[in-house]
């Protein structure tokens, strides 16, 4: 189990975590999603040991992660933009990572032909999805226990991301390995993660807590309605015309006793989308 424990981090003027705890299971696929700045790649830098936290503390089964050679052979981070140098052909990039690790050669030249990828090619010529697909294959061959990636799905094309989609879900099944990514694309980690964590400033949101919290429901009505219409605070409210979709605070009973006086030919609840929560989630943090 990793365990973050109430841990604060800033830079300079900037706060960037304070108090902030989450805990996550072996096996589990967490998604991490918040605005830009918001404290994602900061969080995955920390978790891998990169960073060290001001206060509180990180655990990977009640180790310390920072400073621990032990727990980090069992963690891979890979950064939105990885380094390598202007040279570093794929062949060579394992030459650099079995220092530090032991990896599985046959794994690797396997993902790396699956992506056709040149291995004695330098990558400075490749493309960001290129790139992405090389860390990708060395990620997989290491075997991590814990696996960290930032921005997922930078730069892949559609064919390339339903590939390491796919594969993410059975090295996680198979390899009861714990993954933690960061994206900017909602529908892809709403499909993928088992949980999802929102990282908010000075904050963070369990997006099942949202769904808890707040309903979704669509009205239809005899006339055009917009908000102005209603003596009600929504959440969120969206117009079509006669019908209308609205996200707020009360649950099936509550709603109904405030919105009969209105006259609704029809009131259903209906589910969120991912996204929507991400959008309530930055209008209450005040974005």
């Amino acid at each position: 189990m990793i365990k973050v424990d109430n841990i604060s981090k800033s830079f300079e003027d900037k706060v960037v975590f304070k108090n902030f705890s989450m805990n996550v299971n072996d096996g589990d696929i967490i998604g991490l999603v918040g605005i830009n700045g918001s404290g994602k790649s900061t969080l995955l830098r920390l978790l891998s040991g990169v960073y060290f936290v001001d206060d509180g503390m990180i655990s990977y089964n009640n180790e310390n992660v920072y400073d621990n050679e032990l727990i980090k052979k069992d963690i891979f981070f890979l950064p939105d933009e990885p380094f390598y140098s202007q040279n570093t052909t794929p062949a060579s990039l394992l030459d650099l990572y079995k220092c530090f690790y032991d990896i599985d050669k046959n794994v690797y030249y396997s993902y790396l032909e699956k992506f056709k990828l040149p291995i004695k090619k330098s990558m400075h010529n490749f493309s960001k999805g290129m790139k992405r697909q090389t860390f990708i294959s060395l990620a997989f061959s290491i075997n991590p226990k814990y696996l960290l990636l930032d921005e997922a799905f930078d730069g892949l094309d559609p064919l390339a991301k339903q590939f390491f989609i796919e594969e993410i879900k059975k090295f996680s099944k198979e390899k009861n390995t714990t993954i933690i990514m960061s994206s900017h694309s909602l529908k892809e980690i709403e499909n993928l993660c088992d949980s999802f964590v929102f990282i908010g400033e000075d904050s963070s949101f369990n997006s099942e807590d949202t769904k808890k919290n707040y309903h979704k429901y669509q009205l239809a009505f005899n006339d055009l309605k917009n908000e102005n219409d209603f003596e009600i605070d929504f959440a969120a409210f969206e117009s079509l015309g006669r019908v209308v979709k609205v996200i707020i605070d009360l649950n099936y009973d509550e709603f109904y006793e405030k919105i009969k006086i209105y006259d609704p030919l029809i009131i259903d609840e209906i589910d969120f989308n991912f996204e929507e929560i991400f959008i309530l989630e930055n209008k209450k943090g005040g974005k």
